[in-house]
C-alpha cells in the first residue's frame, strides 16, 4: 500500500515562500504526482502536476509564474515551491498519486495524502 506524507506547510506573510514536500513510500514511484488544495468551505481543486520523468508540467492558471512543482524519484519526492504567496492561497495542500505516466484530469487519483496547512496572512 503505498503512503503519501506531506510537510512543509505552516504560516506565512503574503509574498513570502513555502515549499512543500511529499514523501512517498510502500512501492514504486512509478506514478504521474500532483498537488491540489481545499480551502475552507470550499471542494478540494488541481493545483499542478508532473508526469513521471518530470519533463512535463501543468498548474492552475491562479499559481502561474507563483509555484513550480518537480520530483526527485531516487528520493520518491515531490516538491511545490510556492512563491509570492497570497491570502488566497490559504488551504489545505494534499499531494496526489495516478497510476500513469502522464497526469490525467478527471481520471481517479490513486493515493491521497493527508493534508499539510499552508496560511497566509496579509
Amino acid at each position: 500500500q503505498v503512503q503519501l506524507v506531506e510537510s512543509g506547510g505552516g504560516l506565512v506573510q503574503a509574498g513570502g515562500s513555502l515549499r512543500l514536500s511529499c514523501a512517498a513510500s510502500g512501492g514504486s514511484f512509478s506514478f504521474a504526482m500532483g498537488w491540489f488544495r481545499q480551502a475552507p468551505g470550499k471542494e478540494r481543486d488541481f493545483v499542478a502536476a508532473i508526469n513521471w520523468s518530470g519533463g512535463d508540467t501543468a498548474y492552475v492558471d491562479s499559481v502561474k509564474g507563483r509555484f513550480t512543482i518537480s520530483r526527485d524519484n531516487a528520493k520518491n519526492a515531490v516538491y511545490l515551491q510556492m512563491n509570492s504567496l497570497k491570502p488566497e492561497d490559504t488551504a489545505i495542500y494534499y499531494c496526489a498519486a495516478q497510476y500513469s505516466s502522464r497526469w490525467r484530469h478527471g481520471t481517479k487519483v490513486d493515493y491521497w495524502g493527508q493534508g499539510t496547512q499552508v496560511t497566509v496572512s496579509s
